[in-house]
């Protein structure tokens, strides 16, 4: 596929690096506050007096939000901008931190997870949408990759800094501090962000009602590059996010006996991972875009054969190189699960992009919420028994895969004839 500027495309640029970062950086504090429970889950348990099953409800609520609000998040993208989502987004996940910070009970503590997940919810999305109004076309792979590589910085946030605070000045003050960072990045936001460059304005969003509303969710899925996108999303996303969300500190503290300093490492090592990753697949796949399915499978591959190696290592516990690569794989997660929207951007118009990328957006957090559930639930039926429990990932992935070979014939096809038919109107364009 060409990497030429396309007409209309717009110019990049140093304005749209500083207008794009502090979209980022809006992301970046939405990770920190999504993942600050992950460092906290054995804390949570013993503040709010709750077993697996109830403390994987806080993550899986969070996340059931999260999902829930996709496409209508998209949807809000297409019809408002990207500024206004963000402004709506930094209150909510800022409300939210603040008010788990304070919770005096399990309840509320949910339903401020929830409040998180909501506004949460609103940040990648906005993301991606500020990226395509502000980098040329060409750009899109990397940029995507980048906005993931910063948003995971914020997960390394989690592990080696309210990790820290949580055991130096205790829950309230760990959670509620914070909270200040938002408060920094709404003022960023309300008073530098721009929603795209002058002279690159988008076409009028025709408000038709409901009615318009479901043609935009119908046109979005019967594209297969967007199912393709969401399926990819889904296979690839989950058991890095299972991991860094909720379940990783417990299974290697728990199962595998190491020291909370030592599982912190190695959380910070899948952090640390998906960034390096991340810069990679970002760069392959701009350049050669045939390789964003082999990429994605190859990640698939990997992530089953090393956790089964983990989970069926003989013994009680794994060795600790086997939890290095197993820690080093998972960071590959991340950036393969960007790959889904490497399929559902071409497949979209510009005035489809938010409502494509929700539907995406859906798949990964779908999976984690069921893996997180499963998880749990699997542990209290079999007495703390992590490996029947996390031989759940592998459910999910086979049904990830079915679907993603079900559909890749039909996206090559697709892709083939808007390529022929892009040059044929390059062809009769006068000159």
């Amino acid at each position: 596929m060409s990497t030429a500027t396309l007409p209309g495309d717009p110019p990049g640029g140093r304005r749209a690096i500083a207008v794009w970062g502090i979209g980022v950086a809006v992301y970046f504090v939405a990770v920190i506050f999504r993942t600050s429970l992950g460092v906290a889950g054995l804390d949570a348990a013993d503040r709010f007096h709750v077993n697996a099953s109830a403390l994987s409800t806080f993550s899986i609520l969070q996340l059931l939000v999260y999902a829930g609000m996709q496409i209508p998040v998209g949807l809000l993208v297409d019809r408002l901008g990207t500024k206004k989502v963000l402004t709506i987004g930094v209150l909510l996940f800022t409300a939210g931190q603040l008010g788990f910070a304070f919770s005096p009970s399990y309840g509320t503590a949910l339903a401020s997870r929830a409040l998180l997940g909501c506004g949460d919810a609103m940040t990648f999305i906005s993301v991606l949408r500020l990226g395509t109004r502000w980098f040329p076309a060409r750009r899109g792979p990397l940029v995507a990759q980048l906005a993931g590589l910063v948003g995971m910085a914020g997960n390394l946030v989690s592990t080696l800094v309210i990790a820290r605070l949580l055991h130096g000045v205790g829950w309230t003050a760990a959670f509620a501090g914070s909270a200040l960072a938002g408060v920094v990045v709404l003022v960023l936001l309300l008073l530098f962000l721009k929603d795209h460059p002058e002279g690159h304005d988008p076409e009028p969003f025709p408000h038709r009602g409901a009615a318009y509303v479901r043609r935009q969710i119908a046109a979005s899925w019967r594209e297969p590059g967007t199912r393709l996108g969401m399926w990819v999303h889904f296979t690839t996303q989950f058991p890095a996010m299972v991991f860094l969300l909720l379940w990783g500190l417990p299974f290697l503290v728990e199962a595998q006996g190491l020291s909370r300093a030592t599982a912190g490492e190695l959380l910070t090592l899948v952090v640390l991972s998906n960034m390096m990753v991340g810069l990679v697949y970002g760069q392959i796949v701009a350049r050669h875009h045939s390789a964003r399915l082999p990429l994605a499978l190859g990640t698939v591959a990997a992530t089953a054969v090393v956790w089964a190696g983990t989970l069926a290592y003989p013994g009680d516990r794994a060795p600790m190189w086997v939890l290095i690569v197993l820690c080093t794989v998972l960071g590959a997660c991340g950036p393969a699960s960007m790959i889904g929207f490497d399929f559902a951007r071409p497949a979209n118009p510009p005035e489809r992009q938010g409502t494509a990328s929700g539907i995406t957006n859906m798949g990964g957090f779908v999976a984690s919420m069921t893996t997180l559930l499963a998880i749990g639930v699997l542990l209290d039926a079999t007495g703390d028994n992590y490996r029947v429990a996390f031989a759940a990932v592998f459910v999910l992935q086979a049904v990830g895969l079915s679907q993603i070979f079900r559909l890749r014939g039909r996206v090559a096809r697709r892709e083939r004839e808007r390529l022929v038919a892009s040059r044929v109107e390059t062809v009769h364009v006068p000159a």
